[in-house]
């Protein structure tokens, strides 16, 4: 080794002891006869001071270095002379006398600072990852992702789990995202399929007898990108076999309550996690992932609004459709002026949200003031006081009513919410509210295909109690499906699986699949089906979502050493990238580029 130990570990204890490091220099302070030196290592940074009486050599050495160098110091551990210990490092106590300097590497000057926190362009910190990631936060957040995955190991091997792992090179198969296609040399016309996840595989392992498999997964979708999402990610992969339902619930729930409370530094909100049905999700929060770090849940006042003066609402209400109220606490306690631009800001956020408009009420602070808002002059007194009531509305609220067709109403509340959150800081970064939500429809109706699409996955089985209503009335069929969210994101998604061939075939015909169309994409599951398959189930964490809310980061590409861009470009080496004649020879394609990349080609 080029060291004896490392930047972050001597201690007071080690004064006197002769020592070898090696790292970056962090910073450098010349003060003529003496130059001191902050190295730096993954582990920490240690004060180097370097006297050009004692050790000319060094000196000299380190005259010409700069940040970023890579150097070797060898010399004695002291305490620092009183007055000057740093208590912010845990090796400001001491500080290495060097005897010997060594200059490893020299650096250019880094397009960025390396040793401090600023706001670099993300385009500039893509171009330089293998810099950026020299960072103190990027690599605490690359090595506390780097613990969370040893600790599920860990766990899951103690729980008798067998990790194995799946192909990545699968079949294209209709299951969900758009799929990255692999042409095949050996198969003229033929392609494989990146693995979007590996669910029929880890279906497999249980007709296979292993009873309880994991695996830390590659995945690939070929989605449009977003902050939380990206073209290649990585999940925890999970099934286990002769379980319910709860059974999977359960392990999770165990195993992510131990995983926050051992490592990193974050806070449960509920214990044991709070559970919901998706229909409350949905009609209390707009989302079958909410955050529930803060309240502003909508609450249904139909019955109230429909009988009000107000036609919409009348009318509304006799069409079946709801009206919702969300109360803001406080947000009518700005002046008028205010107030107007605040709701208007609101309205256009609704009506982005698909919805035709917004309307509300503000209570006066003042009881013996008007309400304010548009819509007061529609309900009487008692109906008004009766809204308030129902909302548990206080003097200087704000209230928004929302009143559409039901899945616009739960885009309105979803985005009302998100928005009024972080207008007003309301979710604390440091607390984790997990939440279960199930009874998910098995089925949703597609309207401009005409047909029923799975909600979840097409191996999903259905509540047994509602396959009753399958060919009758899908909608009613319940999926036994469980989703684990936690401050307005999905992190990890499951179900109890079809074991059975007959109901899998069922459930093809339902969604429109000719049953020989799907023996061409399936029949290896159908097949597997007829040997004696284990009830199953299982459930699958998004690593890198999961992280990002274990630090606090914005978006999963702090959290990935090597990502790519909202458009899908790594800007380190510059891919997508064009491939040659030959190699595309090789795999029997052609290449026919839109007219506007044709010209720029």
């Amino acid at each position: 080794m080029l060291k004896s130990h490392t930047c972050g570990e001597l201690r007071a204890e080690h004064a006197g002891q002769a020592v070898t490091l090696a790292g970056w220099v962090n910073r450098r302070r010349d003060q003529g006869g003496l130059i001191f030196i902050d190295l730096r290592d993954r582990w920490g940074i240690t004060q180097v001071v370097i006297n050009q009486e004692t050790s000319p050599n060094a000196h000299a050495i380190a005259s010409e270095a700069r940040s970023e160098f890579v150097l070797q110091v060898s010399g004695t551990v002291r305490p620092r002379p009183d007055g000057t210990s740093n208590d912010e490092l845990p090796t400001g106590a001491i500080e290495v006398a060097a005897d010997e300097l060594k200059l490893l590497n020299p650096s250019k000057n880094p397009p960025f600072y390396i040793n401090k926190e600023e706001n670099v362009e993300e385009v500039r910190r893509m171009e330089y990852r293998y810099l950026d990631l020299r960072r103190p936060r990027m690599q605490n957040n690359i090595v506390l992702r780097h613990r969370i995955v040893k600790f599920v190991r860990d766990y899951l091997d103690n729980e008798r789990f067998v990790e194995i792992e799946t192909p990545i090179l699968f079949k294209t198969t209709p299951e969900g995202a758009r799929e990255f296609l692999v042409p095949s040399r050996y198969h003229p016309g033929k392609f494989y399929a990146l693995a979007q996840s590996p669910q029929q595989f880890k279906q497999l392992l249980m007709v296979s007898g292993y009873e309880r498999y994991f695996q830390i997964a590659r995945c690939f979708r070929d989605e449009d990108l977003r902050g939380e999402r990206q073209p290649e990610f990585t999940q925890l992969d999970l099934e286990m076999s002769f379980v319910e339902r709860e059974d999977v619930m359960q392990l999770i729930e165990n195993m992510m309550t131990a995983l926050v409370e051992t490592v990193g530094d974050r806070k449960l909100l509920f214990k044991p996690f709070k559970r919901i049905t998706f229909t409350e999700a949905m009609e209390t929060y707009g989302s079958d992932k909410p955050d529930l770090r803060y309240g502003l849940e909508a609450i249904d006042i139909s019955e109230l609004a429909g009988k009000s003066a107000f036609p919409v609402f009348q009318n509304n209400v006799a069409e079946g459709k709801p009206v919702k109220v969300i109360c803001i606490p406080g947000g009518g306690k700005v002046s008028g002026t205010q107030l107007r631009k605040d709701t208007a800001e609101l309205e256009a956020l609704a009506r982005g949200a698909g919805a035709k408009g917004l309307a509300w009420m503000a209570l006066p602070e003042n009881e013996t003031d008007e309400v304010k808002g548009p819509i007061g002059k529609y309900f009487t007194i008692d109906q008004k006081l009766a809204v308030f009531e129902k909302v548990n509305a206080k003097p200087g609220d704000l209230l928004l009513f929302i009143s559409d067709a039901r899945k616009v109403v739960y885009s309105v509340i979803d985005a009302v919410r998100r928005t009024i959150a972080a207008q007003q800081n309301l979710g604390d970064p440091n607390i984790l509210a997990f939440v279960w939500v199930y009874d998910f429809p098995l089925v949703e109706w597609n309207e401009d295909e005409k047909r029923w699409d799975p909600s979840h996955h097409l191996f999903t089985a259905p509540v047994w109690d509602d396959v009753q209503y399958m060919d009758s009335d899908p909608s009613k069929v319940r999926g036994q499906q469980y989703d684990l969210a936690c401050n307005g994101y999905e992190v990890a998604g499951g179900s109890i699986r079809i074991h059975k061939a007959d109901l899998q075939e069922r459930i093809f015909k339902l969604i429109g699949q000719d049953i020989e169309h799907a023996r061409k994409l399936f029949g290896h599951m159908l097949e597997a089906f007829q040997y004696g398959v284990p009830p199953h189930g299982g459930i699958a964490w998004g690593i890198d979502r999961l992280v990002m809310l274990m630090t606090g980061e914005p978006n999963i590409r702090e959290l990935i050493a090597f990502p790519k861009t909202q458009n899908g470009s790594d800007l380190l080496v510059h891919a997508p990238s064009p491939a040659n004649q030959k190699q595309l020879d090789e795999v029997h394609i052609g290449v026919v580029l839109p007219p506007e990349e044709d010209e720029k080609a």
